[in-house]
């Protein structure tokens, strides 16, 4: 899955990526093209909050690209065990 988030500003391109996590499956991959440099931070704190793979992350061009892998949302799970 693609997301297109060139020219919006935070907190939308998180929240399409959100939006899109919760459409895939465990293992499925998704692509986020954002030009908001904010992004960058947290697309980082988005995977690690919530237990998704950041495999690539190229943000020395606009648009910035992130693969995210979708995985078990471990830590959110913890928080209400």
């Amino acid at each position: 899955m693609k997301i297109k988030a060139e020219g919006l500003l935070c907190p939308e391109p998180i929240m399409m990526l959100h939006r899109a996590m919760q459409k895939v499956k465990q293992g499925e991959q998704i692509e986020l093209y954002a030009t908001d440099p904010s992004t960058e931070r947290d697309v980082d704190r988005f995977c690690d909050f919530l237990g998704h793979n950041l495999l690539k992350k190229e943000t020395s061009t606009e648009p910035f690209y992130f693969l995210i892998e979708k995985q078990g949302n471990k830590k959110v799970e913890k928080i209400f065990k």
